[in-house]
């Protein structure tokens, strides 16, 4: 047995809206209250009026409940027996139920329908009057006006007091007494943990009240950054703003609010966090089409890692004599003139001489069974590069310049310094030195610079030599091929040094090749670095071992990247260019010693128990 409840509504143009409900039980509750199965909000009902049961196939039975009648075809009653079969229309206030039978449902249907205004129907005070608190507050419009004037003076005349009152103090240009002003229910939020410091010194940033923060304030501060680039090209380059963005811009202009201030990326009050990040769209606005409105720019087009950014362009030192530096792209695979001859496939070999000389050195210097990459590549404190590659350091334990041994004393030739070494081996041949030079090497494996007793001696000519007269063949022979200068370095000869001796090219090694991007090799600490550099099959000091960008991006995407490490412009490049990290590098770093503070500690506690 179930019933169809039908509730019938109309819109303003007369629209019938019909929601049924269908019961599967064989009562129902009539009422104003809410709970009802039939709910008919109107005060002539009451909260629970009747209830109606069905006691056949196509009969019912209505029941008044709170002992107030109801009109059944017209007539007022407490209790009907109700046919659905021949219909039947019950009043109860200002709805009218019609009872009816379908069919095929089998059920016994209740079109339920509002057919009067609820004040007539109710013949009492109007609903709205009734539980309306009009006659005991004043009009609308005063109190609206009322309103008004209570927020401009508790959020406009006290918070100006307050700014005002502070001017006034002793010493309007310091913090001022921690308490509450008034004029801080104009703040948005909390400083960043940038600013934490300024929390109580609001006339440090906002000079003047009514005017927006200037760029003064912030340089009184950040003294030493700079501009992004020449500000005439900077507004050259900006993109051309749409609609929207031309209305803001009048609307700045029209309150004395100046374009592209520190602010505008740069935004306070939004939290005691670090400073949010620049997002992609900052920088892609201009550098997505930038050659289009600067065509006299060297800077290429980019507007996402992952699907739009050039090929790296790294400054390659191309000649060492003269000095020349370009900026050139890893597609073109360039060679680089940094004045060194080292070969990397044969210092990483572990199987040649190298590695073997490697092996009988591992208990003096912890070498493996070869050379690795970390014996000589040394993360600087930082962890960002790697600590400057020297002789003394580096290479000297291989490669030795000792020439002569005096009551113990180990006597070397000077590295870095041609002309000390000239002046060294001509004092030597000038003294009366012993027949040949000292073999430092004794029996074992000669080093690489070490000097032999037999005839591979003649690398430094020395032989038999001890008059002044056979310097000159052993410089000679130093700086030639075969000597231990010619070995690593590129030599200069004397009629190309124009100082009548030899020379040596500078070696420069840069410690960054990519200056206007950043790379942090602490953050890649779990990546080896052969899957990055092809260093065991170089060969030549010229070769750029460079990852290209196809390397990076098996890892990185741009900002929308979902399988990829979601990677912005803000995480290699910075607005304001110098030798830090960008923001987003320094916050990470920021994050990971606060989590290994909190492990640190954690594990203190877990000790103390």
């Amino acid at each position: 047995m179930s019933f169809i409840v039908r509730q019938i509504s109309r819109t303003a143009d007369g629209r019938e809206i019909i929601r049924p409900r269908t019961f599967d039980q064989p009562e129902l509750s009539i009422g104003r209250n809410t709970g009802c199965d039939i709910h008919l909000p109107d005060l002539a009902v009451t909260l629970n009026h009747a209830t109606i049961r069905q006691t056949g196939p196509s009969r019912a039975e209505i029941v008044a409940v709170a002992g107030l009648p109801f009109d059944v075809d017209g007539r007022s009653t407490e209790r009907a027996d109700l046919d659905a079969q021949r219909g039947a229309n019950i009043r109860i206030g200002a709805h009218v139920i019609a009872v009816s039978r379908d069919a095929e449902a089998d059920a016994i249907v209740l079109t339920v329908e509002r057919v009067g205004a609820v004040s007539d129907a109710s013949e009492v005070i109007d609903e709205d009057r009734a539980f309306s608190l009009g006659s005991a507050l004043p009009g609308k419009r005063v109190m609206a006006w009322s309103f008004i004037g209570l927020v401009l003076a508790v959020f406009l005349a006290w918070p100006l007091w307050s700014f005002y009152t502070n001017s006034q103090a002793a010493d309007p240009t310091g913090p001022r007494p921690i308490a509450f002003h008034a004029d801080e229910m104009w703040s948005t939020g909390k400083l960043s943990q940038a600013h934490a410091q300024l929390e109580n010194d609001c006339k440090a940033c906002h000079v003047q009240p009514g005017v927006a923060v200037r760029d003064s304030s912030c340089v009184a501060c950040h003294d030493t950054l700079h501009d992004h680039a020449d500000p005439a090209r900077l507004a050259a380059a900006r993109f051309e703003p749409g609609a929207g963005g031309k209305a803001q811009l009048a609307f700045k202009s029209a309150f004395n609010v100046p374009e592209g201030r520190c602010v505008d990326c740069h935004t306070e009050h939004e939290g005691a966090t670090a400073m949010p990040v620049t997002e992609q769209k900052f920088c892609s606005d201009c550098h997505a089409d930038l050659k289009a409105r600067l065509t006299d720019t060297a800077i290429l087009n980019a507007s996402d890692f992952g699907t739009d950014h050039p090929q790296f362009r790294p400054a390659v030192r191309t000649s060492a004599m003269p000095p020349v530096v370009q900026r050139l792209s890893l597609d073109a695979r360039p060679i680089e003139d940094n004045g060194l001859k080292f070969p990397h496939n044969v210092h990483l070999s572990t199987t040649n001489g190298v590695a073997r000389m490697a092996q009988t050195m591992q208990v003096e210097f912890g070498f493996g069974k070869s050379l690795a990459c970390a014996d000589c590549h040394v993360p600087d404190p930082s962890g960002t590069r790697f600590r400057p590659i020297t002789m003394e350091q580096n290479c000297q334990m291989c490669h030795s310049l000792a020439f002569d041994k005096i009551e113990g004393t180990v006597r070397t030739l000077r590295h870095g310094d041609p002309k000390q070494v000239v002046a060294d081996l001509r004092a030597f041949y000038r003294s009366t030195g012993p027949v040949q030079p000292i073999n430092l090497g004794g029996n074992a494996r000669r080093r690489p610079g070490d000097f032999a007793a037999q005839a591979t001696s003649a690398r430094f000519s020395f032989a038999s030599a001890t008059r002044y007269g056979r310097a000159d063949p052993a410089i000679r022979a130093t700086f030639s091929e075969g000597g231990v200068c010619f070995e690593c370095h590129k030599v200069v000869a004397p009629s190309q040094s124009g100082t009548g001796t030899f020379g040596i090219v500078p070696v420069k090694l840069p410690d960054r090749y990519m200056r206007k991007g950043w790379f942090d090799h602490a953050a890649h600490q779990t990546e080896t670095c052969v899957s990055c550099h092809a260093a065991p099959t170089s060969a030549s000091a010229g070769d750029l071992l460079l990852p290209k960008i196809e390397s990076c991006r098996t890892c990185h995407g741009g900002e929308t990247a979902h399988k990829e490490v979601k990677s912005s412009c803000a995480m290699c490049h910075d607005f304001h260019r110098d030798d830090a990290a960008p923001l987003m590098v320094r916050d990470s770093r920021e994050r990971g010693k606060r989590v290994d503070n909190g492990r640190a500690l954690k594990a203190i506690r877990r000790q103390d128990g």
